[in-house]
């Protein structure tokens, strides 16, 4: 199992951050605790693909404004609520929805429709992604610590547990 972690982990962080990255950058901290990844390696994985990611749909949405607003059909709440969001915190909202389970990826596509300057947004992104990555990586990190300096012997139980428990607290948020 650590090998595969090892051999796979980073590809596998890479591609579920490009898309969000929450879930996948939580249990590389806990999977750096428990000595299976890098943690600088890991924050610096997943922000550079989160930072890819939502630059990549921003421009999408400015490049392919009929393709961006057919994606965003199905989600008429959230995009409402992407919408007021912008509108009361301006360009503060790339760095708030970071954290936002459910509109993480429609506020890059709702910016990217408006005449928002696509430099700013970039800006805006870096600071937002590095931060996202480093308190959300260390954040794991040391739940991690927590967690499995009492279950060392059961280190992949315990990595359960908190999968478990974000798994969960993200269903959670989903449902709202």
């Amino acid at each position: 199992m650590e090998e595969l972690i090892k051999e796979w982990g980073y590809i596998i962080l890479f591609l579920y951050s490009f898309g969000g990255g929450f879930l996948a950058l939580a249990v590389a901290g806990v999977l750096s605790y428990a000595g299976d990844l890098n943690i600088v390696a890991s924050i610096i994985v997943a922000g550079s693909a989160n930072f890819i990611g939502d630059q990549f749909l921003f421009l999408l949405a400015r490049n392919n404004k009929q393709y961006a607003k057919e994606m965003m059909k199905k989600y008429g709440r959230k995009v409402a609520l992407a919408h007021l969001m912008m509108r009361r915190y301006g360009s503060y909202v790339v760095v708030i929805q970071k954290y936002i389970y459910g509109i993480k990826t429609l506020i890059p596509l709702a910016m990217g429709l408006t005449k928002y300057n696509a430099k700013k947004f970039m800006m805006f992104n870096v600071l937002a992604t590095m931060l996202w990555a480093v308190v959300v990586g260390y954040a794991s990190y040391f739940m991690g610590e927590l967690f499995l300096t009492y279950t060392e012997e059961y280190k992949y139980y315990g990595v359960a547990v908190i999968l478990t428990i974000v798994f969960g607290v993200g269903y959670y948020l989903k449902k709202i």
